[in-house]
């Protein structure tokens, strides 16, 4: 399967929309980590494409008191890949993360 051929314009717009994301994504840690939002609120909205797209190693490192380690052992205890996203998980893993971070 080859890359398809965009035309300036499309790369242009495609650029534009990809920063715009990676900005929402960023606000929303920001939301996290002030605690103006919450893991349940993100894991119950998870349709949502900005949520949903978001890695689940990050999300949890966003949160007060989670840092690197600990979200990889939360991770690994409860069986989620270091790369899995939002919308990858399983309604078992979103409840346990829930119940461990309570």
């Amino acid at each position: 399967m080859s890359i398809p051929k965009l035309t300036a314009e499309q790369r242009k717009n495609a650029l534009e929309k990809a920063q715009q994301i990676r900005s929402q994504r960023m606000e929303i840690r920001k939301q996290l980590k002030a605690g103006k939002l919450s893991l349940a609120d993100i894991l119950n909205d998870a349709e949502n494409e900005i949520y949903a797209k978001m890695r689940v190693k990050y999300l949890l490192e966003s949160l007060p008191q989670i840092g690197k380690i600990t979200a990889a052992k939360l991770m690994e205890e409860i069986g989620i890949d270091e790369a899995r996203r939002v919308q990858g998980l399983g309604s078992r893993q979103k409840a346990q993360l829930l119940e461990k971070l309570s």
